[in-house]
């Protein structure tokens, strides 16, 4: 019997690509969390009786959840945890996103089915942790252990590793199936455009060991059905040879308009593709040394080169303890990428603010709590409501 396609065709892919994105935000809350951005922007706008902290103009992930926090890989070789998606990133409110890292752990609490008051107390070691990025004693947080595990994941990575990962296989080729779907001539014409312009190239080379006058050539290309946003977004994935020899891999990525609210007199970027990498500079400089902006098709771009020691970090089944003690490390990561943005009179101001508002029996800001549990309340019946949704469409379509 011949085996199903698991790939499609130029004008499959919108309908395509949507029914993946509902499967995929219909297998857990947490899952769901991470995909309905969207969502938690129409919230916070409407948030105004919470009474937010305004805090001081800053570069913000703008989608600060936990699965876009990991282990990068910087031009130089050395590996941190940092923030590692800045799709959303604008100059606004730094508590937005530590309201939405608190989401993100509160979804996992609940995936891992930890007691309703263990996500009070990581609430309460979420914001110990952001706030010590802003005190002036250098202090310093342990690693919990699935962060050491990623790490040490990391550091062993090779190039044959992020192959069979990404790819599917160690040799570099892009095969069509569930991840990678063809292109057209036109989109191929792009690219081989894209990668002959100067800034793309220094971006390349600029890795450690790389000559700086090392020429690309793009050997292999395909559109990269990748998480929940390639819905309506162009996406590529390109194989490219660095002097005909060394195989990179590369991410291609439309930037869009952000949903995250900005500050209005903020000197942002006009377009999205710099803003993307300007905002990857200031939060995440691991990741900043290797983006470049670009045009594709008349669309602003942002590319960046994947490196084996890229990961993610597992949140999927979380014990109390490692739950606590990676809420409070991953508020410091959060925190860090903030304060390295502000002189010290403004980290002293903003860590003074934080610390307001904080009641007898949760030593969490009563702003971040309220708002923590009211987006949880929202989530789970949008959650239900999509997975009642989806089990319809998946049903008639099946009949």
């Amino acid at each position: 019997m011949k085996k199903p396609k698991t790939w499609c065709d130029l004008e499959e892919r919108t309908a395509a690509l949507t029914e993946r994105r509902n499967l995929k935000m219909a297998r857990s809350p947490h899952a769901f969390v991470r995909g309905a951005t969207q969502k938690f922007y129409e919230w916070l706008d409407g948030a105004s009786a919470l009474k937010l902290p305004k805090g001081p103009a800053t570069w913000i992930c703008g989608d600060c959840h936990s699965g876009n926090l990991g282990p990068l890989a910087s031009a130089k070789g050395r590996i941190d945890i940092q923030i590692r998606d800045l799709d959303q990133t604008v100059i606004g409110n730094p508590a937005h996103d530590v309201i939405r890292l608190g989401l993100s752990l509160a979804s996992a609490a609940r995936g891992s089915d930890l007691p309703g008051v263990m996500t009070a107390r990581m609430m309460e070691d979420l914001i110990d942790g952001y706030q010590v990025a802003f005190d002036e004693t250098d202090a310093q947080i342990d690693r919990p252990g699935a962060v050491n595990a990623a790490l040490i994941s990391a550091v062993n990575r090779r190039w044959k590793h992020l192959a069979e990962e990404r790819l599917g296989d160690a040799r570099p080729q892009l095969t069509f199936g569930n991840h990678f779907w063809p292109i057209s001539d036109e989109e191929r014409a792009s690219l081989t455009a894209l990668f002959a312009d100067e800034k793309v190239r220094r971006m390349v080379t600029a890795l450690r060991g790389r000559a700086d006058d090392a020429k690309l050539s793009l050997l292999d290309a395909a559109y990269w059905v990748k998480g929940c946003s390639s819905l309506g977004r162009l996406r590529y994935a390109a194989l490219v040879a660095i002097d005909g020899g060394q195989m990179c891999l590369i991410d291609v990525k439309e930037a869009t308009k952000a949903l995250a609210p900005r500050y209005p007199d903020a000197d942002t970027p006009r377009d999205n593709g710099e803003r993307v990498v300007t905002g990857a500079w200031h939060l995440s400089p691991a990741l900043g040394d290797r983006m470049v902006s670009g045009h594709l098709l008349e669309k602003s771009v942002f590319v960046r080169e994947l490196l084996p020691q890229d990961l993610k970090l597992d949140l999927e089944r979380l014990g109390e303890a490692e739950a606590r003690h990676l809420s409070r490390y991953l508020g410091n990561v959060v925190g860090t990428a903030h304060a390295r943005q502000m002189d010290a009179d403004t980290r002293r101001d903003w860590h003074r603010d934080l610390a307001r508002g904080r009641s007898k029996t949760l030593d969490a800001p009563s702003w971040l709590w309220s708002s923590v549990v009211e987006l949880v309340a929202s989530h789970e019946s949008a959650y239900l409501e999509h997975c009642r949704r989806y089990a319809l469409h998946a049903d008639a379509k099946a009949a």
